[in-house]
């Protein structure tokens, strides 16, 4: 189950679905992009789901991250506005609320304008008023808490003047990432969880990914001096999320 583990950090290939994968309360902060159900070619997860088994999967590893969590955890949930793939469905909205269903209270919502209008596969009624579609080509990070928002113990920021006041406005600006360049189907850029990082947790507090992917999440968090656990039930994401580490952040693996 423990694919590598250092003093700070660990990858556990496992099914973030398994409600016995923790038996305690140790999450102080998550940050994680879960996926989005367009048909995306995972290495083992089904991205076509029906948009009902789809709400399904997300309330069960959401209420099983809930249960993980600490009295004050976060949660920095990346995930689109909406979807037009397989039909037009409010991703981000019907998410929100699924988070809600299984504990989780809302805090606010950051919108991540990443300049990416590639993805457009519909415009509707081309040049017509019968049926157009609008697609914002933004996603979101919605951001939760478990029971009160305020942290209830004391600690460390690292968080700079400039950077507080950047990016407590919540519309942030940055590039995607590069599929090819880092060898998995859906990563997300470093400085999405760098952001929530610094801003949401304490240096010496525990991130975790419940999808960890290509390890972006466990590389800020070590990188900020943060404790770190990421999940995945790849076998293959694991061993990259490792070789990430061992190349980006130097720690011998």
């Amino acid at each position: 189950m423990i694919f590598y583990q250092n003093d700070s950090l660990q990858i556990v290939n496992a099914d973030i679905l398994d409600v016995g994968l923790f038996d305690e309360e140790f999450i102080d902060l998550i940050v994680t992009s879960p996926p989005y159900n367009v048909g995306i070619d995972y290495e083992t997860h089904e991205d076509t789901m029906s948009y009902e088994e789809y709400l399904d999967f997300s309330y069960r590893w959401l209420k099983n991250c809930y249960n993980w969590s600490k009295k004050s955890a976060r949660l920095c949930l990346n995930v689109p506005l909406d979807k037009n793939k397989g039909g037009l469905k409010p991703v981000g909205a019907d998410i929100t609320k699924i988070a809600q269903e299984a504990g989780w209270k809302y805090q606010s919502t950051i919108v991540w304008n990443e300049g990416n209008i590639s993805r457009r596969t519909a415009w509707g009624s081309w040049m017509s008023a019968s049926a157009p579609y609008v697609i914002a080509p933004v996603e979101l990070i919605i951001v939760f808490y478990k029971e009160q928002w305020k942290k209830t113990h004391k600690g460390e920021s690292d968080i700079t003047r400039d950077e507080f006041m950047e990016w407590t406005n919540g519309l942030w600006t940055f590039s995607g990432e590069s599929k090819k360049r880092i060898g998995h189907p859906a990563p997300f850029p470093r400085e999405l969880p760098r952001r929530c990082i610094k801003l949401f947790s304490y240096v010496g507090d525990m991130v975790f990914d419940p999808f960890v992917g290509s390890g972006t999440t466990i590389i800020e968090a070590a990188l900020h001096n943060r404790k770190a656990i990421g999940v995945d039930i790849s076998k293959e994401y694991c061993q990259l999320a490792k070789d990430r580490i061992e190349k980006e952040v130097g720690v011998l693996v």
